[in-house]
């Protein structure tokens, strides 16, 4: 006889700070939880979360670890190593296979997947993302602040970038790869900020082969006639692409890639809703905590609207 699918008020896809906030004020909100893990963070290569207020500097899985455990009291139903492999539509509702063939139906979905980094493909680039190349100053730049930084500027909006980063430090380089042309006037502004230009095309990272408890770190960068300028971090955005599921589900997206949403937090299919980095390009755990606090509201609001014009009452 087959069983009947498992009832959630909502599936959270993603665990990390946005799926997490959001699923702390719909616990607290009195509804049934599910959230789904991957356990995949975009952050597992760095050693802390930095920037987020009474938790600075705490690494990624101690992280985790409170909020799992903050979240206990509230019966949020949370799923390690469990990713969703598809959304399906009802009326109403979603229905979501999880992997191991596991069906849970739920009223509203949120995603929370954060984005996919595809690193270059440079030798060392992957050996060093998280550790010595960066994406974001306000997440690493206090702790590499003064230091020989590089930046890696494959458009001409990251001239821009290298002026903004001189705050964290004042000895950069920016490295085109030659990628594309800089102008004289560009040179310029950064001549006159002290920012010195490399356009020659980089053969490799070179790593200072440490093995000790955060791995090699970042020594210098090799040109491709052998060059080597001594560098110490390296501030790069590689392209960025939604997890499938997201891709799948068909939301709307902007023109950069990321989830369209609304004042609601709610995607272009109604009842999904988004939160964290794959809505933003400005990404960080402490802004995405704060966009899955919105969402759970907002998610909340909807729910309990639609409980009272039904004349429904939480259970427990």
């Amino acid at each position: 006889m087959k069983t009947a699918p498992e009832q959630k008020d909502v599936v959270i896809i993603g665990g990390g700070p946005a799926g997490l906030s959001a699923a702390l004020m719909l616990g607290r909100a009195r509804k049934q939880v599910l959230l789904c893990d991957g356990g995949s963070p975009r952050n597992s290569a760095a050693e802390g979360i930095n920037g987020f207020v009474t938790r600075d500097g705490i690494p990624p899985k101690e992280f985790r670890r409170i909020a799992h455990e903050q979240l206990e009291p509230y019966g949020v139903d949370i799923l390690l190593d469990t990713r969703v492999t598809a959304v399906e539509r009802l009326e109403p509702g979603f229905r979501a296979v999880l992997t191991g063939g596991r069906v849970v139906e739920a009223r509203r979905v949120l995603l929370a997947t954060g984005m996919v980094d595809e690193p270059l493909d440079l030798p060392g680039y992957r050996e060093l993302w998280g550790r010595s190349i960066f994406q974001c100053p306000y997440c690493h730049g206090w702790e590499v602040r003064d230091r020989p930084w590089g930046l890696l500027a494959t458009s001409p909006h990251f001239l821009d970038f290298a002026l903004f980063i001189t705050g964290w430090s004042r000895d950069l380089v920016v490295f085109t790869h030659g990628s594309m042309e800089v102008t004289a006037e560009q040179h310029q502004r950064l001549e006159r900020a002290g920012v010195r230009l490399e356009t020659r095309k980089i053969r490799r990272l070179i790593a200072s082969g440490g093995h000790g408890a955060h791995g090699a770190h970042l020594e210098a960068v090799e040109l491709e006639d052998g060059t080597r300028v001594a560098r110490e971090v390296l501030f790069s955005h590689p392209p960025q692409r939604q997890t499938e599921v997201v891709q799948r589900l068909g939301v709307a997206l902007d023109e950069q890639g990321f989830v369209r949403v609304n004042e609601h937090m709610e995607t272009s299919v109604p009842g999904v809703h988004a939160a964290g980095d794959l809505t933003t390009r400005f990404q960080g755990a402490s802004a995405a905590a704060g966009a899955g606090t919105m969402a759970g509201a907002m998610m909340n609001h909807a729910l309990n609207m639609e409980n009272a014009a039904a004349g429904l009452w939480p259970e427990g």
